[in-house]
């Protein structure tokens, strides 16, 4: 069992395989060149592969593949059968931009994936191309489809950001409850990495926008291990919310981050970490699983997205970490 410094108890592994990302999102790396870390930089699948069976080991019930845009690495089908073969009842989840769907979810599907999180901030085609930087929306909508069609239990997620889609929740909110799909706005982590000046509306305001055509009548207890907290409609349909900004999911934090370089990420606010590469790379497993606790002793309470300071601005790049 994995527990940190809080007693909190960790099962649920977030793996980036890549930080290379084919969209250039306001809310996330929009003046990265195209660029990527060299090939010998990165674990390969054989070296993550050895460390998430370790840590499902030691208790790890979850495991979350992202990147970056995790469908850039060749062979991530193969991967996560990789890990599905190993214990085929692991909670094994991708989060995707979905421009490279189309043609990967039924892979993905037959290689063990069950869920997956997409990202889609508009229904409208110009504004989305205005968030990622290129005309996007057409090929993300095909790749949802595509995971429909493969039976895939899909989540939505929608940065909504002010002046640009913030006016368009509603409508990606009607997109998923025709569906059946589950949507979870997030509002915007501010981060060093992000358009300069960009905003992101709290949970009030976007309660407020949904309450303009649906009336809210039920706040669901959170889930323990959740991020988000969900809300009820009149006809029953959930969304969710996650709120950095309150905190009050740090409490039962679950998580634990590992790069495709091989750092651990105790906290997604923070730049705190330690490497396994060199463990991994040697075989050295004890020592990478004795580096895992050691990381989960320093994990801090509560990520710092609360404080009203505007000079507390967080470092993390999420294309390394995913979010």
């Amino acid at each position: 069992m994995l527990i940190d410094g809080y007693g909190r108890k960790h099962d649920y592994l977030r793996v980036s395989v890549t930080e290379r990302c084919n969209f250039r999102c306001q809310y996330c790396m929009p003046e990265k060149p195209f660029s990527w870390v060299p090939k010998e930089n990165l674990l390969s699948y054989e070296d993550l592969f050895k460390f998430i069976k370790a840590s499902i080991d030691e208790g790890i019930k979850k495991v979350r593949i992202t990147g970056g845009e995790p469908l850039l690495r060749e062979g991530l089908d193969t991967f996560l059968k990789m890990i599905f073969d190993y214990k085929n009842d692991i909670d094994l989840a991708l989060t995707t931009n979905a421009f490279l769907l189309p043609n990967a979810a039924q892979k993905l599907k037959d290689a063990g994936l069950k869920r997956i999180n997409i990202s889609l901030d508009s229904m409208r085609a110009d504004v989305a191309a205005k968030i990622a930087q290129k005309n996007v929306l057409p090929t993300v909508l095909k790749g949802i489809q595509a995971a429909d069609d493969a039976g895939l239990k899909i989540k939505i997620n929608c940065v909504p950001i002010k002046g640009i889609n913030d006016q368009d929740i509603v409508e990606v909110l009607d997109f998923c409850k025709e569906r059946g799909y589950i949507i979870r706005f997030i509002e915007f982590m501010e981060n060093h990495h992000a358009k300069e000046g960009a905003k992101g509306l709290n949970s009030d305001e976007m309660k407020e926008i949904i309450s303009r055509k649906y009336k809210i009548v039920k706040t669901i207890p959170r889930d323990t291990s959740s991020p988000a907290q969900y809300y009820e409609l009149e006809d029953g349909y959930q969304f969710g919310i996650i709120e950095p900004h309150k905190d009050d999911f740090c409490s039962a934090c679950n998580r634990i981050r590992l790069t495709a370089e091989g750092y651990l990420i105790p906290c997604l606010y923070f730049e705190d970490a330690m490497s396994i590469k060199d463990a991994v790379r040697n075989d050295n497993i004890d020592e990478a699983v004795a580096i895992l606790k050691k990381v989960l002793a320093g994990k801090p309470e509560k990520n710092k997205w609360s404080v009203k300071d505007d000079n507390e601005v967080s470092s993390r790049a999420f294309y390394e970490t995913g979010g």
